[in-house]
């Protein structure tokens, strides 16, 4: 899949300058937080996702779970583990792409 980021950026561009504002376009407050707290905030709460899925699974094995609970805390983790493993990938080649540039 092949994405266009010149005409989002210019399509941002034009409905800014017609005083548009659709929803989800605003801007966010981070409450002041850092971008380090905000990456630990987000390992942290990967980091329960997995281990609700890893506690389902052990209820599941006593026989004490419902298994759609057991099969939806499987599936957020799985989903969470894809998302973790795709954020290092863009990490990594970022740094790649720094390492490359001139000095």
């Amino acid at each position: 899949m092949t994405m266009n980021i010149n005409g989002a950026v210019q399509a941002y561009d034009r409905m800014l300058r017609q005083g548009g504002s659709a929803p989800g376009l605003e801007a966010r407050d981070s409450g002041g937080a850092d971008f380090s707290s905000l990456l630990q905030r987000a390992a942290e709460r990967a980091a329960d996702t997995m281990l609700e899925g890893e506690k389902q699974t052990i209820q599941a094995g006593a026989g004490a779970a419902d298994l759609t609970q057991v099969g939806m805390a499987v599936s957020k983790a799985g989903m969470t583990l894809g998302t973790v493993g795709a954020l290092r990938g863009k990490v990594v080649q970022a740094y790649q792409e720094i390492l490359r540039m001139p000095v």
